[in-house]
């Protein structure tokens, strides 16, 4: 399966948007700094998934969620769950 995914740092709020064949050992890489951009962010919580038979569909998704409309509706999905 492929998976996108979304983070949301428990220091700054700041959300990362991401894609993986592996989403546990990807999940654990963010939080154990081995990822160069999300080091100085950690920890990061799991907010949001969604998997994929088709890598193009799974890209797809994460280069949509990167856009300002994609951002959008995340904040329109995840409202609650961004308000905690």
């Amino acid at each position: 399966m492929y998976y996108i995914y979304i983070l949301q740092s428990l220091k700054d709020k700041k959300l990362y948007i991401g894609y993986t064949t592996d989403l546990r050992k990807r999940f654990n890489e963010h939080n154990e700094g081995k990822v160069v951009s999300t080091k100085p962010r950690r920890p990061f919580g799991l907010i949001f998934y969604e998997a994929y038979k088709s890598m193009t569909d799974a890209k797809r998704r994460e280069k949509y969620f990167k856009t300002d409309k994609g951002k959008s509706t995340l904040r329109m999905m995840l409202s609650d769950t961004l308000t905690q």
